[in-house]
């Protein structure tokens, strides 16, 4: 599946007020399926690792089934995004692009571990 199919086949479920025209529900169902997704990872890291605070985690302190709960939720982060990029205009592909880019630039300006939107 590439963004242009994951897009259609993903907004054709979409039911939420003023489709087509609503940067708001999108937006902010984005920020609380990010949140569930840090929410859950934050949990685990307490229960698994938080007795060093310090510590790192990585994927391989997770179950099949945790990992399966991880991608639901992250699913629905790139549903919103998806939405979101619809209703501004954007495909996702273009939106990812862009992003490589200007990744790309920070990384030959030695930018990628400075702070700043534009940098």
């Amino acid at each position: 599946m590439n963004f242009e199919e994951y897009s259609k086949q993903a907004y054709s479920t979409a039911q939420y007020p003023n489709k087509g025209h609503n940067l708001v529900y999108p937006a902010i169902k984005l920020a609380g399926e990010a949140g569930e997704t840090a929410d859950k990872i934050g949990k685990h890291w307490r229960n698994e690792h938080g007795k060093h605070i310090f510590s790192a985690m990585s994927a391989a302190s997770y179950t099949g089934a945790q990992k399966l709960e991880l991608v639901k939720e992250l699913g629905d982060v790139l549903w919103y995004i998806n939405a979101l990029a619809i209703e501004l205009g954007v495909e996702l592909e273009s939106i990812a692009q862009a992003n490589i880019e200007k990744l790309a630039g920070r990384a030959e300006r030695g930018t990628i571990l400075s702070s700043g939107d534009n940098r």
